[in-house]
């Protein structure tokens, strides 16, 4: 069962109302309510689901879902007590009316009320507009700009200079300092950006610091997970464009440009000076070795490691990443070859009366 206590909502939805949003052909005969959305399985009475793949037939057959989305292939499946919602494609339908539904859950919520800030540290030269909320413990340094409707949770840091645009989140915990952000940013906690790239010389047989002298620059509508932390520029900007999304524990190095409406899952790894096209899509703990280029709407398979630059449009997979398709025709071929050997190691150890050394 979910918890909905969590998320304010001001009221449900009609089955209407939900057909107007998603499109769908409004079932007859009910003037049904829905407050609350579920799985199949666990769905109650005033609950959506949503039915897309036979793979859940059963769940479908028994469910108990106030009304569930779904299309004219699988909606002959669904109990005859559930009013039926045809879409095209019902887990996009879905996610419309979980928004409608949950608009509080859309960004992290803050504890206090929009423009409180008389517990927090705010330096006397920091610049707030009206309506932002700054919690207890959280630190503005000198010159900071902040923008109406953003909520700086408790004991992040501001840095000096730092500009964080309107209807921000800077997470509990975070530190960003050399940033620059665009509107409607989400910083989850405890994000780490804008420090010094990791770049070093050797001389005289020491290690010796190169200035990271570049900023960070996060556009409009760019989400970043917990604990992600990403580098300043070296000797330009690190940039994440607009729209990408960025998950939990992710490290971007200097000088790395993300083109818009990326997405990076969690414990992916960018190096320094990478380029990513728009679009790009990068799997979980995929890494990325320093001075490669990934094109626009390229993908990379969760895992892989990237040691050479991607086309456009392409799909990789690997370690060292290569073409699909290579790729998992070399997979294929090490199974087929590790099968061979093992059938010889079971010969040579059945004519030894099972004594293969």
């Amino acid at each position: 069962m979910n918890s909905p206590e969590f998320f304010k909502r001001d009221h449900g939805l009609a089955l209407p109302e939900i057909a107007k949003l998603t499109g769908a052909a409004d079932p007859p005969g009910t003037a049904r309510t829905i407050f609350n959305i579920g799985s199949l399985d666990r769905a109650g009475p005033r609950d959506l689901a949503f039915f897309d793949n036979k793979r859940y037939a059963a769940s479908a057959a028994v469910t108990h879902a106030g009304a569930c989305l779904t299309t004219a292939v699988l909606v002959n499946q669904l109990p005859a007590h559930v009013p039926p919602l045809i879409v095209a494609q019902p887990y996009r339908a879905f996610v419309q009316v979980a928004r409608a539904l949950f608009p509080d859950a859309l960004r992290p919520s803050s504890l206090y009320p929009a423009g409180e800030f008389a517990s927090a540290h705010v330096h006397k030269d920091a610049r707030l507009e009206d309506g932002v909320t700054v919690e207890p413990g959280a630190v503005v340094g000198a010159r900071a700009e902040i923008g109406s409707g953003s909520v700086v949770r408790a004991n992040a840091v501001i840095g000096a200079g730092v500009r964080i645009g309107r209807d921000c989140v800077i997470g509990a915990g975070s530190v960003i300092t050399d940033t620059l952000t665009g509107d409607r940013v989400t910083i989850h906690p405890g994000c780490k950006i804008g420090q010094d790239g990791f770049g070093y010389v050797m001389s005289g047989g020491r290690h010796q610091k190169i200035p990271q002298v570049g900023r960070v620059i996060i556009q409009d509508d760019v989400e970043v997970g917990a604990g992600t932390a990403i580098d300043r520029g070296a000797i330009h900007d690190t940039v994440i464009g607009e729209g990408s999304k960025i998950d939990n524990l992710v490290q971007i190095g200097h000088n790395a440009l993300i083109g818009r409406h990326c997405i990076l899952v969690a414990q992916v790894g960018i190096s320094g000076s990478v380029t990513i096209g728009d679009y790009a899509m990068l799997g979980g703990k995929v890494g990325v070795a320093d001075h490669n280029d990934i094109g626009e709407r390229a993908m990379v398979a969760a895992g892989s490691r990237v040691i050479s630059s991607i086309p456009a449009g392409e799909r990789w997979g690997g370690y060292p990443a290569r073409p699909r398709m290579e790729w998992l025709r070399g997979e294929a071929s090490l199974r087929k070859l590790a099968g061979r050997d093992d059938a010889g190691m079971v010969r040579r150890g059945s004519a030894n009366d099972g004594d293969t050394e």
